[in-house]
């Protein structure tokens, strides 16, 4: 774990949160293969990019479609994704997919089972 927060860390100045100071970065185990994505903000906030949301869109770029694990860090704490993102990730992780929360401090790990209950699914 601490090797992937160290990669999430270097990353985190690449995120865009000029309105929140809230950056994000994330990471995405799919298949055998790592997918980074960071927040990207926008002044007309609906338009903003979460990290996840960006690095699943690295990942389905890359042909990949099934994620194993899901890494999220930011200087603010551990903290979950938000509820539009929870249910990207089910699209295509399932209850049991990790999510591992990454802070300066350490991590928690969860379930996307746990993070989103009752998750849409088709």
């Amino acid at each position: 774990m601490e090797r992937v927060r160290g990669v999430l860390k270097a990353h985190l100045e690449r995120a865009y949160a000029p309105y929140s100071g809230f950056p994000v970065v994330a990471l995405v185990e799919a298949e055998g293969e790592s997918f980074l994505g960071v927040n990207v903000e926008n002044a007309s906030f609906p338009l903003s990019q979460c990290a996840e949301r960006n690095a699943v869109a690295a990942m389905v770029l890359a042909g990949k479609r099934r994620i194993d694990r899901v890494h999220i860090y930011s200087p603010k704490g551990p903290i979950p994704p938000c509820g539009g993102c929870r249910q990207v990730l089910l699209e295509f992780g399932s209850p049991e997919t990790e999510v591992v929360l990454h802070g300066p401090e350490g991590y928690v790990v969860r379930t996307l089972g746990e993070l989103l209950p009752l998750g849409f699914r088709l």
